[in-house]
């Protein structure tokens, strides 16, 4: 029986939403949802991001979090994994016997940098990891009651506590109120819902280009428009004079960008801009517009799997369907009321929605592997009748080209 395995790439955020490492993931389709045997998992990550991505396209300048059982602890091969990449985290069902307490003193020494993985903090686990605890960086908590003074503990040893499982606003204030260094989890992706929230003027006005292309305005018309948005023309300029294209030549007008690049493919790169940090003097990449981005090309590129003769007008309708997914993030608005303002087809609105028909069903997938729902992604695969793993090398294609956005922002700050 083919076995159906797959990887992703989970931010972990600092206090100020910037994305200081990631927890590679690694899965396969029982109906847990994890691999039977840890070390494998382990070895399986440690090599994909060594060998199959490479660690500056996969991570850039961050570092991978990859989860450790006792078996790849004790093995001498982990000696061999360069510590600049990685910190192991140990899983919380490691007992801490004379091996394993060698070991962890020996990595410390060597400069490995270490975590405790996902435990329920108490007064019990504390004790279970105090002759260690000098040898240990992180440790990834469950935000639970009670907890506060362990960490406090945690804390005065100088380890920095990563909340795990932040999911949505609520749980990530109260992981802040407890104290957290950092975040892991989707939280920056559920919307807030403001009553009255308005509009951010520079995101609409994104939005008037957006429709202005789409609706084949005349190319003096639409550049005008660029022209009464200058903060929008200066980020739109240094993305596309960045490495993300390679022209031969730098471009100098928005009237040239129209004609090279095309209203398509310039209506896109504009709804992407919006999940920047600001639209402002630099180009800054945000967790949210990295997620965005993921979510577009796996809608485009699994359309393409089940559709080969999709044309562009239906791919451009799964790329709208990402690329307005997180929209009610960004205007804490419903997304209902948001699509009002915007021209997009039945097909998009009524997957975004109700997530129905074809559309649908991919982003329903698409959702399942941000949250590694196996099971999901499996049916799908058995619906549509794709080979074994091809959803895995979608996955792999689409967190490459998602790397790559990401490594733009070093040469356009």
């Amino acid at each position: 029986m083919i076995k159906h395995v797959y990887v992703a790439r989970q931010p972990i955020l600092d206090k100020n939403f910037n994305i200081f490492a990631y927890e590679i993931l690694y899965r396969d389709s029982p109906k847990s949802t994890k691999i039977d045997n840890d070390r494998y998992a382990s070895a399986a990550v440690v090599s994909s991001v060594l060998n199959k991505f490479g660690t500056k396209q996969l991570l850039g300048d961050k570092r991978a979090f990859v989860k450790i059982d006792e078996k790849f602890l004790l093995n001498d091969i982990i000696f061999s994994i360069p510590k600049e990449f990685f910190v192991f985290s140990i899983f919380s069902n490691v007992a801490m016997n004379e091996r394993v307490v060698e070991r962890l003193h020996q990595l410390h020494t060597k400069g490995y940098i270490l975590a405790i993985d996902n435990i329920k903090l108490n007064d019990e686990v504390f004790e279970k990891y105090i002759s260690v605890l000098d040898t240990f960086t992180y440790c990834k908590v469950f935000i639970e009651e009670g907890i506060q003074e362990s960490m406090e503990k945690l804390h005065a040893n100088g380890i920095k506590i990563i909340g795990v499982k932040i999911e949505d606003e609520k749980r990530h204030e109260k992981a802040k109120a407890f104290g957290c260094d950092a975040f892991e989890g989707y939280f920056f992706a559920q919307p807030k819902i403001i009553e009255n929230a308005q509009y951010n003027p520079t995101r609409m006005a994104v939005l008037r280009l957006y429709n202005m292309l789409m609706e084949d305005r005349n190319i003096d018309e639409a550049a005008d428009e660029f022209e009464k948005n200058p903060e929008i023309t200066v980020q739109l300029l240094q993305f596309i004079n960045s490495a993300a294209f390679s022209f031969r030549k730098k471009i100098s007008s928005i009237h040239h960008i129209i004609v090279l690049i095309g209203r398509i493919q310039l209506a896109k790169w504009l709804m992407l801009m919006i999940y920047s940090k600001s639209v402002a003097s630099n180009f800054e990449i945000s967790p949210l517009m990295l997620m965005v981005k993921n979510r577009t090309e796996l809608m485009e590129r699994i359309l393409k799997e089940i559709r080969p003769d999709a044309r562009s007008n239906m791919l451009g309708e799964a790329y709208m369907v990402g690329v307005l997914s997180l929209m009610d993030t960004l205007f804490s608005m419903p997304l209902e009321e948001i699509l009002e303002n915007i021209n997009i087809s039945d097909e998009v609105e009524e997957a975004l929605l109700q997530q129905k028909g074809i559309f649908g069903d991919i982003y329903k997938v698409v959702r399942s592997m941000e949250h590694m729902d196996i099971n999901a992604i499996v049916d799908f695969e058995m619906k549509y009748k794709l080979a074994p793993n091809r959803i895995k090398n979608i996955i792999v294609s689409c967190i490459e080209e998602v790397a790559k956005l990401e490594n733009t922002n070093e040469s356009v700050a």
